[in-house]
């Protein structure tokens, strides 16, 4: 489905002659065909929406980093490409989760899976990647977690 929305997106963007839209989109597509030949290497089916969803943020987490560098790089043309990119990508996430939001997320699963210590840190992770995916920052959720579970 997810896939769908981004080829339509694409093909709304070209008729529109939207240049920053079709080169992200087709950034996007680029992306997800080499996901899913990876996965096909490995003996998987092609990428489900919740994989799609970690790519996506795993695009916009390198375009973050790149637009740091070209603020401290006196580049500021291609910042405001890259948070151009960021915004058009950040398009296809579902809502992002509230800090307090992500607590109370965060503590029902550890409640679901019994978790007493950080050694089952694990657990608690897999189960919210599986329930949470592209709802929330797992490195943010990854301290809340610890914090809880020590």
């Amino acid at each position: 489905m997810l896939r769908d929305d981004i080829n339509n997106a694409l093909k709304e963007a070209m008729k529109a002659k939207n240049e920053r839209a079709v080169s992200t989109l087709r950034l996007i597509n680029s992306g997800l065909k080499n996901a899913d030949i990876e996965a096909r290497g490995a003996g998987k089916g092609p990428l489900s929406d919740a994989d799609l969803l970690s790519l996506l943020q795993k695009m916009i987490k390198q375009r973050q980093e790149s637009v740091e560098l070209y603020e401290k790089g006196g580049r500021p043309e291609l910042a405001k490409q890259e948070s151009d990119e960021i915004a058009i990508i950040t398009g296809y996430l579902p809502k992002q989760m509230s800090e307090a939001e992500m607590k109370a997320a965060i503590e029902a699963i550890i409640k679901e899976t019994g978790a007493a210590g950080i050694k089952e840190m694990g657990k608690v992770i897999g189960a919210l990647k599986g329930k949470y995916a592209g709802q929330m920052d797992m490195a943010k959720a990854s301290g809340i977690v610890k914090g809880l579970l020590s």
